[in-house]
């Protein structure tokens, strides 16, 4: 479908982020709790925020810690791609719990990206980004079909799994808001009390386990695994990273918990 077909189009509030109308690749649907705005790849400026007659996608109208224009999106044209700068006060979270402040600037991938407003006041404010690209331009409902597992789900041998486990059980059990991975010894030790493990465990071994992991999903394109991609002081960067992708893929779960001895 050429771009000239599909022009800058408003979508009326309770639109579905999934299931968009049909769309040229690199055209980006923006929606809001009021409603929101589909715009393909050409040069454009769509705009976001608490101000409702100054902006594309309304959003946080009854907040006033949202900035009346409190996000920008710009294309410079059909092969220019989409930009978002954070013009507001309040800092926007992307899904991996990256901040973008104020004057911070990234470039969207395709696919679905929800962005979120975290009010001083304990509200948050959601805007939802979906880039169409080419395996994405008639998108289909599954509301009646059997859920499945993630397209990622990675490979796990029982060992690396149960030492896996004990290094993310405070996120596995999750009754903790901001949890830590175990240290080397303590994981080593819960594997150790695991009646699934098949060897003695201690730091080293654990440590090496977890590393070729992190390495293994490296080379699948995973980031923020290594440590020249992360910056210092690494301290336990680069395990929570590992266990966020774990969680997030269902490759971990709470059922995995079931490998480790109930001990308190």
């Amino acid at each position: 479908m050429p771009n000239t077909n599909f022009r800058p189009l408003m979508l009326p509030p309770g639109s579905p982020s999934e299931g968009v109308p049909s769309a040229p690749p690199g055209t980006i649907f923006v929606l809001g709790p009021e409603g929101g705005y589909a715009v393909p790849a050409r040069r454009y400026t769509l705009l976001f925020g608490r101000d409702r007659e100054d902006v594309h996608v309304p959003v946080g109208v009854d907040d006033p810690t949202v900035s009346r224009r409190h996000g920008v999106f710009t294309c410079t044209g059909p092969d220019g791609g989409w930009w978002l700068t954070n013009t507001g006060h309040l800092p926007i979270e992307l899904p991996n719990g990256a901040l973008m402040l104020t004057g911070h600037r990234r470039f969207i991938e395709p696919g679905y990206t929800p962005l979120v407003i975290n009010s001083s006041k304990q509200r948050s404010h959601l805007v939802e980004v979906r880039l169409v690209d080419d395996d994405d331009q008639h998108p289909r409902s599954t509301t009646k079909e059997e859920t499945v597992d993630p397209e990622t789900v990675y490979e796990l041998s029982p060992q690396e799994r149960l030492v896996l486990t004990a290094l993310a059980r405070r996120y596995l059990e999750g009754a903790e808001a901001f949890p830590l991975p175990l240290t080397w010894e303590d994981t080593a030790q819960t594997a150790n009390a695991s009646p699934f493990t098949t060897k003695v465990w201690n730091f080293r071994t654990v440590a090496n386990t977890v590393e070729e992991v992190r390495e293994r999903l490296h080379r699948r394109g995973v980031r923020g695994l290594m440590r020249d991609e992360v910056g210092e002081p690494v301290g336990s960067t680069l395990s929570v990273n590992l266990i966020r992708e774990l969680v997030k893929t269902v490759t971990l779960s709470a059922q995995d918990l079931e490998l480790l001895d109930d001990q308190s």
